[in-house]
């Protein structure tokens, strides 16, 4: 595990599960799918659970019995619904305002990476207003790959001016860990997310929080 970087520079974070709540606009919008296809509606917390893996893994807990060809015919109607719904109640995590504002209170820049379609990550940004805020948003389609391999991060790094070297990467997925490590960012994984089913103390994380202020604490400035 690598020390706490000295004079950090910048703060990079995954999206849905680590700054923000989605997960019940997503099974907003595959209920209204399912209520148009008369379908059942699965349980929303089998839905939680895997939001990470995107719209083919969301539709998959509707639509278990189907091919995977009739499956992905299924998603440009789902992610036509969730841009409508996406911004009606997805919300910061706790504690997640506090820590942006302490970060920028003291000029450490912060941005965003995430495998989320580019067309829907910018929408959401503007619409919660961190569009001017962000130093840097890198999207799933930004770049022919995305996490966990380590280029979108690298990118963001770039796009803002970064030292990776002294940047922190948070996430709450096992994908996150592995493209902030691999691209030299100290790595941090929270627990409050969606996690995938999985234990961020399995992730060989160079530290894992369960709230945003544990991360203020670290970085020693003030919430």
């Amino acid at each position: 595990m690598k020390s706490f970087p000295e004079n950090i520079q910048g703060v990079l974070f995954d999206l849905d599960g680590t700054l923000l709540d989605s997960a019940p606009d997503l099974f907003a919008a595959l209920k209204l799918q399912c209520e148009e296809m008369q379908v059942a509606v699965p349980a929303y917390e089998a839905v939680r659970e895997v939001v990470s893996r995107g719209s083919r893994a969301i539709l998959r807990c509707a639509f278990p019995d189907i091919d995977d060809h009739a499956l992905a015919a299924l998603v440009p109607r789902y992610l036509e619904i969730y841009q409508a719904v996406m911004a009606d109640h997805t919300h910061p995590f706790d504690g997640v305002d506090e820590l942006l504002l302490a970060l920028e209170s003291q000029g450490i820049a912060w941005g965003i990476v995430t495998n989320k379609p580019g067309f829907l990550t910018d929408d959401l940004v503007v619409r919660i207003d961190w569009a001017r805020r962000a130093a840097a948003v890198v999207s799933g389609d930004t770049l022919p790959v995305k996490k966990p391999d380590p280029a979108p991060v690298l990118l963001a790094c770039e796009r803002a001016g970064l030292d990776p070297a002294r940047c922190l990467f948070v996430g709450d997925d096992r994908r996150d860990v592995m493209a902030g490590a691999a691209a030299g960012l100290y790595t941090v994984a929270v627990r409050w997310g969606y996690l995938d089913g999985g234990d961020p103390q399995q992730w060989n994380a160079d530290l894992v929080i369960d709230h945003p202020s544990e991360l203020t604490r670290r970085l020693k400035v003030p919430a």
